[in-house]
């Protein structure tokens, strides 16, 4: 066989020959043939048609072996419908002119839409009663308490070895040795064959917070701000109590300015702002790295000449045993006597509970450095140490203002010592 007749057997022809074949079944259209009823037929390949007859007797023996493809199924009809006329719109009587509108017919079967339903108003949430909230918070330092007290409250009998007992407890509280001492002694005077200890000990501490519970009444005088300077070490949640202060005062109808004196630590100007846009309160703020004390100047210059009553000002954390950052703190307090000399009129110390006895420590090197005036003890929640605060109370003096129990900005409330010696011994 020849190389042309090798080639049209192995490749022409395996290609043709199906083509041929559905040439004769139908499928594709014959020169002179009409084309079957319901059936399209495209034409018929020129090569296959004229090129190579010869392939119609081939095609038509496979064709025959092959079943006669059947039509495809007509498509069902579906029957629409008639669209209903539309109705003509009669004139109004008066012969006044309207514009044309169509109107449609109803329709046969219309589904019946239920009428809106309003959804009740939501019942006025009661206030948290603050007795208990104080009671949830100082939890931890309650149970510690409570473990001893327990048995030594239902002893009955004032003796020395319920005494020292006391002390016991007490100082596992973080009272703190010299606070401890002077409650047990005097308990020891006024104790009597039939006094309880229980009162005896809540009126000692009740003695010894009283004279620190002076809240905070910022007072403007004149044009000039109320200018509060919050200062302490890093992380006792300086900045947090800021932004739950210019909430409180917000709340009392007071007008807050924020100054964003903390440009050392990262993200702190941001956080600053996030709490002024949360308490829709202006922010006083430069870039990172700025002098602290020209933008608490800046913030005070501005809270005067736009009629402020309240400039909240924050401060870089210092550790307080660094001489060189308590210093740049009491320049940070004299340049804004330059604005008004009796600023700052309030230097708020900001004291972590968890800390313990260190809080002594500090407070006593912020008030060397800027005299501090008043104490916000914070985190008292997560501690089991809230006995701090009669030892602040004991050695300092420093009137407490402000005490923090929780993450929500109603959770810094003014201090006051009764409802805390109730929710840590009860009545």
């Amino acid at each position: 066989m020849s190389l042309r007749s090798r080639v049209r057997h192995r490749y022409v022809f395996p290609f043709l020959v199906p083509l041929a074949a559905r040439q004769v079944q139908g499928d594709i259209a014959q020169p002179g043939v009409a084309a079957p009823a319901g059936r399209a037929q495209p034409e018929t390949p020129r090569h296959v048609a004229y090129v190579f007859p010869f392939l119609r007797k081939r095609a038509t023996k496979r064709a025959g072996d092959a079943a006669p493809l059947a039509p495809p199924p007509a498509a069902p009809r579906v029957a629409t419908p008639e669209a209903a006329p539309l109705k003509p719109v009669t004139p109004p009587a008066d012969g006044s002119p309207r514009q044309a509108e169509l109107q449609l017919p109803e329709p046969g079967i219309a589904p019946e839409t239920p009428p809106a339903t309003i959804p009740p108003a939501p019942e006025p949430v009661a206030e948290v009663d603050w007795l208990a909230r104080m009671r949830e918070g100082l939890a931890r330092t309650r149970d510690r308490l409570q473990e001893g007290f327990g048995a030594l409250f239902s002893a009955g009998a004032i003796d020395e070895d319920a005494l020292e007992e006391l002390e016991t407890i007490l100082l596992t509280a973080d009272v703190g040795i010299e606070a401890s001492e002077a409650i047990v002694q005097r308990i020891r005077e006024k104790a009597g064959g039939d006094d309880d200890l229980r009162s005896l000990l809540r009126s000692e501490l009740l003695a010894l917070l009283q004279p620190c519970e002076q809240p905070l009444v910022p007072e403007k005088a004149g044009s000039k701000p109320f200018v509060i300077l919050v200062v302490g070490v890093n992380g006792v949640g300086k900045t947090t109590t800021i932004g739950k202060l210019a909430h409180r005062f917000r709340a009392e109808g007071r007008s807050v300015l924020l100054a964003a004196g903390d440009t050392f630590r990262a993200a702190a100007v941001e956080q600053l702002q996030v709490w002024g846009e949360r308490n829709n309160v202006p922010v006083v703020a430069q870039q990172a790295g700025a002098d602290s004390a020209a933008v608490i100047f800046d913030a005070v210059e501005s809270a005067r000449a736009r009629g402020i009553d309240v400039v909240i000002a924050d401060t870089a954390g210092r550790l307080h045993n660094k001489d060189n950052l308590m210093d740049e703190l009491s320049k940070v307090a004299r340049v804004m006597g330059k604005v008004d000399a009796s600023a700052p009129h309030e230097v708020l110390l900001v004291l972590d509970a968890g800390t313990g006895q260190n809080a002594l420590s500090q407070a006593r090197v912020f008030q060397e450095a800027v005299q501090v005036s008043g104490i916000a003890m914070t985190k008292l929640d997560g501690t089991a140490r809230g006995g701090i605060l009669f030892a602040v109370a004991q050695q300092l003096q420093i009137p407490i203002r402000f005490i923090g129990i929780g993450e929500q900005a109603e959770d810094l409330r003014p201090f006051s010592a009764e409802p805390f010696v109730e929710a840590l011994i009860g009545g």
